[in-house]
């Protein structure tokens, strides 16, 4: 079971909430919108997006990580490790 079972349907919604965007995006630069305007929808796709995130990162560290350092051993270090990882590739993003 992971971290983001009990929340599953909430981050499938807001997944399809940016799909939503993505597309409107896409429509947008077919029907030559103004650029500022594409660009703050990009903005708030990327937003969305980083919700997400952020959010999974959350469920992972208390349930993944969490249950890992309880159980110790060289588990816990890799996945302290994976978490670390991931927040880098975020911060980078």
């Amino acid at each position: 079971m992971h971290g983001y079972t009990a929340e599953k349907q909430a981050y499938l919604t807001r997944l399809r909430r940016v799909e939503g965007q993505i597309r409107g995006l896409q429509r947008m630069v077919d029907e030559d919108a103004y650029c500022i305007d594409i660009l703050t929808q990009v903005s708030a796709a990327t937003r969305a997006l980083q919700a997400v995130a952020l959010g999974l990162l959350e469920e992972h560290i208390s349930h993944c990580v969490a249950d890992a350092i309880n159980n110790g051993g060289p588990e816990a270090d890799a996945k302290v490790k994976e978490a670390s990882a991931a927040i880098a590739r975020l911060v980078r993003s």
